[in-house]
């Protein structure tokens, strides 16, 4: 991997692939102390859903700031705030005082903490790496993403034979530490620029606007929002009364997990030239390999399936991350990945639900069949709507107008990160229309 010989992105990838082993491995660990503390299953998904609701409602708020301040910083000082986050659990757990309403109190103020992480991480991508590397950086990136929170909670099980829970959060504040270091080790050359500093809603209202000029980032946020909602929930719960026994589920969902990692590994050699479309269309590709996993019932033929989903899920993901780093100015594009990353954050919460309720209704194989026929449905719309906002783009274009002032050139005129548009095409929009 060559871009893995720039400094900067090398240390990006270490440092963030151990704070993602930290995240799965945390993940497992205070689902299982839930199950610990109370044997209630309900305990457990309360757990869980303290992890996803203060993303889901903070994560674009959250992000203004990633956009107003340095990002590098607030990378840092969130790093070791959860540092604190988790070592104050293990004191909990060293004094004897760990309860549910702690750890579900805990787990809620690590995930509100963390909420402009993950936008601030995914833009300052565009600064350190060059435009024409974009999506080849995001697929590295989400190699060690993918791979390290794989592995994470791979660890539960020795370290509680061998150690103890408390350990297992001081390994998880190390995580912290380590990224914390490495993103302080960043040389970020064009750092975004401040100007006069905005205000918290007027801020939000302008990056509102700005992901609104450009339709093709919004078609392609809202198709992955749907589409995971219709998706990630049928896999967890489907799977499971699919199979009916706990080790083939396991070895089924490695199986997809690593096909995930293989996909994203091979999107480091490739160069998609229209993002948008690929991102909507790969949606249609993973519905089309989901449907039959109802109607089939060899184990064998169930791997080959999630195999291929597994690859066609690299492909919603890392070109929409790219597309947005392209499309969105340099003072908004943290707000327009966080709010991708909120409607990630209730995607999540709302899937499980939503196929217990379906396939509790239909059975688990005709689920999986509305599940992949819904998603094909989704791509198919969505890339109708790409056309048209690609036709009204071309409409709307004066051809007089020189290249370089077109509006796929959404950053700063001194910034490294000002790019060309590779994607679909889609409207000018010299001011940004009124909310």
């Amino acid at each position: 991997m060559p871009l893995l010989n720039d400094r900067n992105l090398l240390l990006l990838f270490v440092g963030q692939g151990v704070s993602r082993l930290g995240d799965g491995l945390y993940t497992a660990a205070v689902a299982w102390q839930a199950w610990a503390l109370t044997h209630d299953p309900s305990a457990v998904a309360l757990v869980t859903v303290a992890a996803h609701a203060p993303a889901f409602l903070a994560t674009f708020v959250a992000a203004s700031y990633a956009d107003r301040y340095d990002r590098r910083r607030l990378m840092i000082s969130t790093d070791l705030a959860r540092a604190a986050v988790v070592a104050a659990g293990a004191a909990t757990l060293l004094a004897g005082v760990q309860n549910l309403t702690i750890l579900v109190l805990g787990t809620a103020l690590l995930a509100l903490i963390g909420a402009p992480f993950a936008p601030a991480r995914n833009a300052i991508v565009p600064q350190i790496v060059p435009a024409e590397r974009l999506q080849q950086a995001n697929g590295i990136l989400q190699v060690a993403f993918r791979a390290a929170f794989f592995v994470g909670p791979l660890l539960l099980t020795p370290l509680l034979t061998y150690a103890s829970f408390p350990a297992v959060l001081a390994l998880d504040v190390l995580t912290f530490l380590v990224s914390a270091a490495a993103v302080a080790a960043l040389r970020v050359p064009h750092p975004a620029s401040e100007g006069p500093r905005r205000g918290l809603g007027t801020d939000l209202a302008e990056g509102l606007a700005a992901i609104r000029s450009a339709p093709d980032v919004l078609v392609v946020i809202t198709t992955f929002v749907f589409a995971l909602a219709v998706a990630s929930g049928f896999l967890a719960v489907g799977l499971v009364a699919l199979v009916g026994q706990g080790g083939p589920y396991g070895l089924l969902l490695g199986i997809a997990g690593l096909a995930e990692i293989a996909g994203a590994l091979v999107l480091t050699k490739l160069r998609l030239p229209r993002l948008a479309v690929t991102a909507v269309l790969a949606w249609g590709l993973l519905g089309a390999f989901r449907l039959p996993l109802g109607l089939v019932h060899s184990t064998a033929a169930i791997a080959v399936l999630l195999i291929v989903t597994g690859l066609a899920s690299a492909l919603t993901d890392i070109p929409l991350i790219a597309l947005v780093q392209q499309r969105i100015p340099e003072a908004h594009l943290a707000k327009a990945l966080g709010l991708w990353e909120a409607g990630v954050a209730g995607a999540l919460a709302v899937s499980p639900f939503l196929a217990s309720g379906v396939i509790g209704r239909i059975g688990v194989g005709p689920a999986f069949v509305v599940s992949g026929a819904a998603l094909m449905a989704l791509a198919a719309a969505a890339s109708v709507v790409l056309t048209a906002v690609s036709r009204a783009g071309q409409h709307r274009t004066d051809p007089g107008r020189d290249r370089g002032n077109s509006p796929g050139v959404s950053r700063s005129p001194g910034s490294a990160s000002a790019r060309p548009d590779t994607t679909c095409a889609s409207p000018p929009s010299p001011t940004w229309p009124r909310l």
